[in-house]
Parts: C-alpha cells; structure tokens; sequence
C-alpha cells in the first residue's frame, strides 16, 4: 500500500466534493429565488428532516452518524445563504452614530463600581442609585432610567448569574459595554486595628475574589448589597467591622486603609453592560450578544456552534444558565464579533431564530 498514492486519491476525492459543494449552493440561490417569489421560508422543517432521513438510511450504517452530520451542516450553510441572497435584515434595530445621553441607573449606593462603569460610559452623568438589580431592569424597562449600569463577568470570580437571569426576564437590550479595573482593599473606621474586627462586610463576589485572604484570617464575613454599601455599613456602624471596597470608596466615606490589594488576582477586572429600552446599535459595534435554548435532538449543540464556524464569526463567549423552573434545563449566552449591518451577521441570527425553540438577539455593541 503507498501512502501518496492514497493521499493522491483523497485529494482527488476532494476535489470532487468542492466541486459538487459549489453546484449544490448554486442550487440552493434558486431555491432562495423561488422563495422570495413565493413568499416562502427559508426554513422548512419537514423538508430538513426529510432530507437527513433519506441520508440516513442510504448510507453505510457505520457511517450514517458522520453522514447525517455531513448533510446538516450542508443544510446549515444553504440557509445562511438563502438568508443572504434574501437580504434579510435585523429587523427593529436602528444604526445610530454613538451612544446617547440620559438618564442613568446603578445599583447601590455612591461609590459602587457600577458608579466608576456609569461614568466611563456617560462622563459628567450623575446616576441614581436603586436598592436591586432588578430595580435597574425595571427602572429602564418601564422609561424612568434610559439607562442601566449592572455588572455582568469578573475576570476571576466569573458571571453575574443574577444579571444573567434578568437579562432573559426584562425587555431590555445591551447598548454597550465598559470594564472596571477592580481593586479591593481593607477598611475600617479610623482607629480600629485589624486584629480587632469581629466582621468583614462586602459584596458576595467581592468576598469570593478574595478568599485566600479570608481564609488565612478567619475573620467571620457579612453580605452587602454591593462594597459601597458595604463601606457606609461600617462606617454607619458602632461594630468594629471592616470592609472589603476600592481605595476611592473608602476615601468617600471616611474609612482608613488597612491593607491594600488583597484580590487573590492582583489583575481584576469586571465587566459591565449598560441596558437600554431602544434597540439600538453603532456602525463601530463590533460584538453580538444572543441569548438562545436548544431543541432535545441529537448534536443541536455542536450544530449550533458550527454555524458560527461556517459563517467566518468568532465566537467570544459563551455561557449556560439553568431556568430556574426546575427542569433542569439551560438557557444559553453567546457574545461573538460582528456588526448588524453585516448580511453574515443577519443571516445567522435569522437562521438561528428560525431554528431555536427560544431566540433573542440581546445587542450589539463594543467592548471597551
């Protein structure tokens, strides 16, 4: 047996399946015409399954997974195509030159991180401040915040999942992104000494980046809304509490420094998306962010994410969030590069929600 001859075969095999790839999407552009003639879909359930049906008993059987998986994403492509040639569009959402100017919401109290993200984003704003969240949703959903400051990933402590979640429950959309250097630091009312805290109060995933310097204290730690809150808290308080913030928080209420830097990661950065009602998006928006579920057939994963694959799109992120219905089913968030005014872009998304049981197209916007 001679190796270069088999390859030689094999690229001549290949060569064959270009060639019968090329004509077969030149076949599928006539069926996008007929189509736009008609007034026809470009997804046709019955067809597709039809299709991968007849693929998977005509073929080897040790070979008909392969082959059904071949012809899918042949199907997958065809669709993207149809979708381009029909030039659809992201339908709703409106290009403008930049951000705009409004109303913005944090949650928490001055001095929070979502402050310092609200005024990257908006300089010279000054931002309200609500008890939740989900106050910030609801403030922007219902037209009294244009805008909402809520922090979505750190890089050490990972996702928001509560963010997550109201990002799936409310109608609003993301119309861009900031990151926030994070510095964390130990503070306690002028002249309290460390050895004498009876608690450390801060923000649950303050208190989670740093763990290690909990852990090596032993020092028993209290939740707060966010280290803002938390830094007021002690301040407010006649306890003998320390507080886990950034240097300009506890400079804002009056707290002395005990230790600085004391992030498990020195490098600690968070993430934050600023919410709007209006679905908007910027020529220079370089990232999509989608939220979908998947339907219960076998490969619906990997088939989805080849799409991406198949289109030329880089995917950024990706994340999986349980419903919280108690099924135990997952909701999934995928950031990849692109613009709306991209066809490729559109097509994608257009298959994507023909496709999905649940398809949302969250925003367009950059990371900064």
């Amino acid at each position: 047996m001679d190796l270069n001859k088999l390859r030689a075969e094999i690229n001549a095999c290949d060569d064959e399946i270009l060639a019968t790839f090329t004509k077969r999407m030149a076949l599928c552009r006539g069926v996008a015409d007929y189509k736009i003639q008609n007034g026809l879909p470009v997804f046709q359930r019955d067809r597709e399954d039809q299709v991968l049906e007849r693929i998977r008993s005509s073929a080897d059987p040790e070979l008909s997974g392969g082959a059904v998986a071949l012809f899918a994403e042949l199907m997958d492509i065809s669709k993207c195509l149809q979708h381009r040639r029909m030039g659809t569009t992201a339908e709703g959402w409106t290009e403008i030159p930049a951000l705009g100017k409004g109303t913005v919401a944090c949650q928490g109290v001055p001095g929070a991180n979502s402050e310092t993200a609200a005024r990257q984003l908006f300089p010279g704003a000054e931002p309200i401040f609500l008890k939740e969240f989900s106050d910030v949703f609801r403030a922007v959903e219902s037209g009294e915040a244009d805008y909402g400051i809520v922090p979505i990933r750190n890089s050490t402590a990972g996702t928001i999942s509560a963010v997550y979640a109201l990002l799936a429950e409310y109608d609003v959309s993301v119309a861009a992104a900031t990151t926030v250097t994070i510095r964390h630091c130990l503070a306690a009312k002028p002249g309290i000494k460390a050895e004498e805290l009876t608690a450390i109060r801060s923000h649950p995933a303050a208190l989670q980046q740093c763990d290690k310097f909990l852990h090596e204290r032993g020092i028993p730690v209290c939740e707060s809304g966010n280290t803002a809150q938390a830094a007021r808290e002690v301040m407010e308080s006649d306890e003998p509490w320390g507080a886990i913030c950034s240097p300009a928080c506890a400079a804002q209420y009056g707290l002395e420094i005990l230790q600085s830097d004391i992030a498990d990661c020195v490098r600690n950065y968070t993430r934050f998306f600023c919410i709007s009602r209006k679905t908007e998006y910027t020529r220079s928006a370089d990232v999509v962010s989608v939220l979908l579920t998947l339907p219960h057939t076998e490969g619906s994963l990997c088939r989805t994410l080849t799409k991406f694959y198949a289109c030329g799109l880089d995917l950024l992120h990706l994340e999986s969030r349980p419903i919280a219905d108690g099924s135990f089913e997952v909701r999934f968030y995928l950031d990849f590069r692109g613009n709306l005014s991209d066809s490729t872009v559109c097509a994608l998304l257009a298959e994507l929600k023909d496709s999905l049981p649940q398809f949302r197209l969250l925003g367009n916007y950059s990371y900064q």
